[in-house]
């Protein structure tokens, strides 16, 4: 039965909202607090004498934890009201933000947020690995409405992810465990956003060998 003219797929709309956010807004609100983070915790001792506030976190690496916190809790709240709706990996990252963040502050213990990552990438990684194994590419829904693959596509690139975001793990855990911390932050923007992004553009041939054309007629 054909879906009556009037009657609007909710997805649709979501998705149409999206294609509209800028770019370079959607940059700015995935790498934003990141960049805060990195600019808090090398500038610590500066901000806590121009706004004394801050000093009550603690030291650079706990005001830089703090303003963490808020700028991820604003860029999701921004993200909401563009597009009302949430992608699953920024709103699990965020809530482990918070959390882990939150812990930091109370015990004044940095080893909370800097296992954050660790935890993230595990639980992305094991998700999707864990679906593979019973036969699900849960990649394909989280991406879908960014391009479509056929089952094959979907099957590699969701191990490939799997497998990435459990490298992204081991590799968070050897930096914060045998250098300094502020090695360690420069290094989450420094270095892990590069490999992302290398290894995001490394997986194109895939994606355009397994990409399906767009249905006829779609509006």
């Amino acid at each position: 039965m054909n879906q009556p003219l009037f009657e609007r797929d909710p997805s649709e709309t979501r998705n149409r909202a999206k294609e509209g956010v800028n770019p370079l807004l959607k940059l700015a609100l995935e790498l934003g607090p990141l960049m805060v983070f990195f600019f808090a915790n090398s500038r610590g001792e500066w901000l806590a004498q121009k706004f004394p506030v801050l000093a009550e976190f603690g030291g650079p690496i706990f005001i830089a934890t703090g303003l963490f916190m808020g700028a991820t809790a604003l860029a999701l709240a921004i993200s909401w009201l563009l597009t009302r709706t949430l992608p699953i990996m920024p709103l699990v990252s965020g809530a482990v933000v918070l959390v882990f963040g939150a812990l930091t502050l109370y015990l004044q213990d940095e080893l909370f947020i800097k296992m954050k990552p660790t935890i993230v990438n595990t639980l992305f990684g094991a998700a999707l690995l864990g679906g593979l194994a019973f036969g699900k590419s849960l990649l394909g829904y989280v991406f879908d409405s960014a391009f479509r693959l056929d089952a094959e596509g979907w099957r590699k690139l969701t191990l490939r992810w799997g497998v990435f975001f459990l490298f992204l793990a081991v590799v968070n855990e050897i930096v914060w465990r045998l250098f300094s911390t502020d090695f360690w932050v420069a290094f989450k923007v420094w270095g892990i956003m590069p490999i992302t992004i290398a290894f995001t553009m490394s997986q194109m041939p895939l994606i355009m060998r397994h990409s399906l054309d767009e249905p006829s007629g779609k509006k």
